[in-house]
Order: structure tokens, then sequence, then C-alpha cells
């Protein structure tokens, strides 16, 4: 496995920035349903296939297994800091964590002085085996560690080889959730990144079809700001957990929101 050194991940940090602001109208960066940036090859191919060499395997440590019938069947990392992270892997967090690219992102897509999550409160990786699925649905607001705001989500996607039928494509939907507006195919080594609020419904809601003995894997991380959403982004004032459409919009308990201390 290659080592690469803090010059090294700087320069890959300042090439992930450049893709960022470089992205066009239309192409890569999209206003609708939600403000979104789809990138193709955003690593470098040496960086990307080490994570996916480096993906662990669920039968080690730190999984938990999502399994909430119709809305949720996936597993996730249980990352509580980034030495939780596998090597190889650490090396993309780092990047996707670094203020080279919240700059960037935030200018491209008009949402300044983000932060992200060194508590990784739902980050880090994520695998659905064939079967699973992911309700559409709104996230959580709120980030319980610091009261701060949530504003972005990132995916790097490690699906090498994808088919159209294996299905798990990212699904964007209209500001009520009824309408899939557009798909996003899974590929190796793209980036999705969209606006979080209390109208970017997402999700995907067909089970995946991928061959047995493979999965949909991805990276995933949060960004969060001090400043609270814009009103027109806000359904909800108070905190609340991520809202199904299958729910009723409301969350797995049944509620619309949630104390947070």
């Amino acid at each position: 496995m290659a080592s690469f050194s803090q010059s090294d991940l700087k320069e890959m940090s300042l090439s992930c920035a450049s893709k960022i602001t470089g992205a066009r109208n239309g192409i890569e960066y999209f206003d609708e349903p939600f403000k979104h940036l789809v990138l193709d090859d955003f690593f470098s191919d040496e960086l990307a296939d080490i994570c996916l060499a480096e993906f662990p395997g669920l039968d080690h440590p730190g999984w938990e297994h999502a399994n909430d019938k119709d809305i949720e069947v996936k597993f996730r990392t249980t990352w509580k800091s980034e030495f939780d992270i596998p090597k190889g892997i650490v090396d993309a967090v780092r990047i996707l964590n670094s203020s080279i690219f919240l700059k960037a992102i935030g200018d491209r897509i008009s949402i300044p002085k983000l932060v992200p999550d060194p508590y990784f409160n739902g980050g880090g990786l994520n695998v659905t085996n064939p079967g699973g699925l992911l309700d559409v649905h709104v996230d959580g607001n709120y980030h319980d560690a610091t009261g701060l705001n949530r504003r972005l989500n990132a995916i790097v996607y490690l699906n090498r080889g994808w088919l159209p039928e294996w299905g798990g494509e990212f699904g964007a939907y209209d500001s009520k959730g009824e309408v899939c507006v557009k798909k996003i195919a899974p590929l190796f080594n793209r980036l999705v990144v969209f606006d979080s609020h209390d109208f970017s419904f997402h999700g995907l809601p067909d089970p995946v079809t991928f061959p047995a003995g493979t999965s949909r894997k991805s990276i995933i991380l949060y960004y969060y700001t001090l400043s609270p959403r814009p009103d027109y982004q806000i359904a909800e004032k108070n905190p609340h957990s991520a809202l199904w459409v299958k729910r009723n919009l409301m969350d797995k308990r049944g509620k619309k929101t949630r104390d947070f201390t």
C-alpha cells in the first residue's frame, strides 16, 4: 500500500478543490431539485484503488446493521474518531475534511464557514448488500455533540464495474419526496455532494440488485455550520432525525422532533 506524504495529500486536496471550483453548470453542478455536484474521477486513481482495496469486509469489527423493514436496510461503520478509520481510507477522509475541500465546496454551493464532523456522527463507510434499500427521506438537522446545523452531505462511491441493471442509483426527489427527478449512478470514484435540508428528499427505495457476493460501497461524510439554514429550507425548526416518506415524514420512533441536549 502506498504511503502518501503530507505534501502529497495537500497536492491531492488542491487537485480535488480545482475540480469542485471548475464544476460546470448543468454538467457537474446542478440547482435542481436541490443543489448538488457530481464529479467523476474525483480522487487520483491510486488513492481510489487503495480505498477499495482497504475497504473492510463485514466480518471486521466496527460495523452496525440498520435493518428497519422497508425504510433502511444497510450496514454502516461506527467510527468515533479519525483513529477508527482503516489505513488507506483515512487519507481520503482527511482530504474530504480538509479546509481546502471545505472552502472549495462552500464557495461552489454558496454555504460559507463549513466545518467537518470529527465525531463521525452517522458518517463513515456504508455497504448495501443485494436486497438492501434506503427509503426516500430528509436527513436530521442538528449535530448532537455541538448543536451545529447540518448543511451538506458528501458521498464517494467505490463500485467498480457498476452496471445499470444492478440498481442502487442515488435518487434525488422533488420537494415533497413524491417524484424522483434524477438518478445518479454509484460509479467508482464518483463524488456526489448535495445540499441537506428539509426539502432535499433522497434515497434508493428499490432494493438493490447487485450480483451475489458484491455490494454497494461508499464513503459518506456530513458538514455543518454555526449559521442556521435559510428559512426556505426549514420545515421543522426543532431538532429532528431523518424523516421518512414511508413513515409519513416521521422518524423511526414515529416522532417529528427529538430531544437535543
